[in-house]
């Protein structure tokens, strides 16, 4: 058999791995400064925790674990009979696997109300799946990487969670990325414009489709729901909206001035856009009115972060305010907000525009090769002290020929390498290679710990 994998999933070299983890590491001590905690959650969660959460289209891309052993009996063969396909497939799946990380998080938060201490923020970085369309930069099994604060309204949780996004990209020195924000309320007052206030979902899934199948797209699919033609007339001006911000807030506040949730929406955005005034970020900050992430349960204000102009890629990061998740499973008053990393995604930014650190690379510092068995006793010695003190060494498990062991450093990127063949054990002394410079220095065998140690710790 070929060996081959599922499509939409990857392997990871050790270079990638070590990328990934330096990534990491950048995400998690971002989290901790803003004072985020860590928590995990089951891969897959209870069929009924995840479906309906995410609209129509969302629900369809849910991965549903298939009932084994006994309870394959459960199996609706009459849904079959009737060719009801998704209750017979209901009917053959109890688990599924995870589709975010922010409904499995509401769900945690139900279940633990009266462990944690609201207002509760959380981060979170864990593989999620989606039955998804492979393609650059999207897969079927990817890392999601979000923080959350649940427990408060406050628009200065917003802000931070702006200023988060900001710390982030800096510290991993991407620049010219976008943050785009928008207010669900806003989106809920221009479908009032069409009449359709009542149809909010369908509205806001087709309108975050308007970067995919720009705006003739947008309007035919529209026009395809049900909407009515003239009505669709009237959102020529935000489609064609202009200019700064603020330049912007004042055409929409004339447009919406019928609409109360409409200005609200607005109020919110101004709110957040003066507290930035005042705290500017790096990255810039667009008022896109189109935004509208097509996730049901979006509240109030929206983010999508665009990843540095030149670079082929979809969105690197979003979120928004949600005041009504945890309700579904029993806790309710417990509004939250939440942003998403697209770790894989800004892996690849990082990648393209070469953005990962020198230093990122196999984490061995040195190599101790093998020549003299004679001299084994003291290199494994050696080795031991190096790693007590912290150093990460290698011992070469073989007597190969000098060639090939230095090789195979320089394939691994291993900055040191200390050679002690039969000339130098007969003396008491090593070399010491520096792979870098290709500089060599030779040391008394009793002193080796305390000149790696100086060469290796600077």
């Amino acid at each position: 058999m070929k060996p081959s994998i599922p499509k939409g999933t990857r392997d990871f070299t050790p270079q990638q791995v070590v990328q990934r983890n330096y990534l990491k590491s950048i995400l998690t001590d971002c989290f901790q400064r803003f004072g985020f905690q860590p928590i995990e959650t089951p891969s897959f969660e209870k069929r009924e925790t995840l479906m309906g959460k995410y609209g129509e289209e969302g629900d369809r891309l849910i991965f549903k674990i298939l009932n084994s052993g006994e309870k394959v009996k459960k199996a609706d063969l009459a849904a079959l009979e009737k060719n009801d396909l998704k209750q017979f497939s209901n009917s053959l799946s109890e688990k599924a696997l995870r589709y975010d990380l922010t409904v499995p998080f509401a769900r945690f938060v139900a279940q633990h109300q009266n462990e944690l201490v609201f207002p509760f923020r959380r981060f979170q970085i864990q593989n999620v799946w989606r039955a998804d369309r492979p393609q650059h930069g999207r897969f079927q099994e990817f890392t999601q990487c979000d923080a959350d604060i649940v427990g408060e309204k406050s628009l200065y949780q917003e802000v931070e969670m702006l200023q988060l996004y900001d710390t982030v990209f800096t510290k991993l020195g991407l620049t010219g990325v976008t943050l785009k924000i928008n207010n669900r309320k806003i989106l809920a007052g221009i479908a009032a414009l069409l009449d359709a206030s009542d149809r909010l979902v369908p509205f806001t899934v087709s309108l975050d489709k308007l970067d995919k199948i720009g705006r003739e797209g947008v309007e035919k699919e529209l026009l395809g729901k049900g909407f009515d033609p003239e009505a669709l007339a009237r959102l020529a001006p935000l489609f064609e909206l202009e200019g700064t911000a603020d330049e912007k807030l004042n055409t929409l506040a004339s447009l919406l001035e019928t609409s109360e949730v409409g200005q609200e929406g607005i109020a919110e955005i101004q709110f957040i856009l003066t507290q930035l005034k005042s705290n500017p970020l790096a990255a810039a900050v667009d008022l896109n009115v189109t935004l509208a992430r097509g996730l049901d349960y979006y509240t109030g204000l929206i983010v999508e972060v665009a990843a540095p102009e030149g670079v082929k890629m979809g969105s690197i990061g979003g979120g928004g305010r949600y005041d009504d998740l945890t309700s579904s499973f029993g806790l309710k008053d417990k509004s939250g907000i939440g942003i998403s990393f697209g770790f894989d995604r800004i892996g690849l930014v990082l990648e393209e525009l070469d953005l990962y650190p020198n230093t990122v690379h196999s984490p061995t510092q040195l190599l101790v090769s093998q020549f003299e068995p004679a001299a084994n006793p003291w290199s494994l010695q050696l080795i031991h002290q190096l790693r007590e003190a912290g150093m990460a060494a290698e011992f070469y498990p073989t007597t190969a020929k000098f060639k090939k062991q230095l090789s195979y450093a320089n394939q691994k990127q291993i900055p040191w390498v200390v050679i002690c063949a039969i000339q130098e054990f007969e003396q008491r002394e090593f070399v010491l290679k520096n792979m870098t410079t290709g500089e060599e220095s030779r040391h008394s065998m009793d002193v080796a710990f305390s000149v790696i140690q100086n060469e290796l710790l600077g």
